[in-house]
């Protein structure tokens, strides 16, 4: 299985379509395809502080609901879109403002269409995705071995949020663990959530958010081929938004 894994798109749809066509892939009445009948698959956080965040819902929803040519896992910032969208009192804050906005500008009937649209491509999608024919684990945050398999509010939180540890540093920013260190599996995991300047290799696993939305790129990392394909970002640089390993 050949498999295309996408990093936190955050609403920069210019930068996605880009790098489906820097991979090699051929849209096709707005369906990316590729000749080598490659999968693509996206880490989560598709909405949010990103330009054109309804336009990466219904391109997402295309590929993966209606035409069934890809995967998703949801981030943290779709579950917070999800929820907004049921009807449940979330603070429109740290992003969830920006598509909100793009959404109350839209007329009622559109506005129906992407809600239903994205609540059909949350529920239809996995927590995370397990694909043993590419010996893979896809999770947005990331996931440890143990928890593989396993479906409780305690996966659902290290899965969307990390390895928090519930304190939060002078910044703001959630304390979170390193558990890509610990990790000893013989399965890829591959997660995105903490923007990295570079895609960040740790044991067998690869965090491939590069922080297109804060001036970074927008990656993906190719399996097998264990190569990662970059596109720079067309959004203004936020510099503290990069978190740094000491590796």
């Amino acid at each position: 299985m050949k498999v295309d894994i996408i990093g936190d798109v955050h609403g920069c749809f210019d930068e996605l379509f880009e790098l489906f066509q820097k991979l090699g892939y051929t849209i096709n009445d707005g369906v990316p395809e590729h000749e080598d009948g490659r999968t693509p698959i996206f880490v989560g956080d598709l909405p949010d502080r990103g330009p054109e965040s309804l336009k990466v819902i219904h391109f997402v929803y295309e590929l993966v609901v209606k035409h069934q040519k890809g995967h998703y896992v949801p981030g943290n910032h779709d579950n917070k879109l999800y929820r907004f969208f049921k009807g449940n009192n979330v603070q429109q804050k740290h992003g969830l403002e920006t598509t909100v906005a793009e959404y109350e500008a839209l007329p009622t009937d559109q506005q129906e269409k992407v809600k239903q649209r994205f609540k059909e491509l949350y529920e239809h999608s996995p927590l995370y995705h397990v694909l043993p024919e590419a010996n893979l684990v896809v999770a947005h945050a990331g996931i440890r071995e143990d928890m593989i398999g396993r479906d409780d509010k305690k996966v659902h939180t290290f899965v969307l949020y990390g390895d928090i540890t519930g304190e939060f540093h002078e910044n703001g920013m959630p304390v979170r663990r390193d558990w890509a260190a610990d990790y000893e599996g013989s399965r890829w995991i591959v997660y995105g959530h903490t923007p990295v300047r570079k895609p960040r290799f740790k044991n067998k696993t690869v965090n491939i958010d590069t922080g297109c939305v804060f001036g970074g790129a927008l990656s993906a990392f190719r399996l097998p081929e264990e190569e990662i394909v970059s596109v720079p970002s067309k959004q203004p640089e936020v510099p503290e938004k990069f978190r740094t390993f000491d590796d």
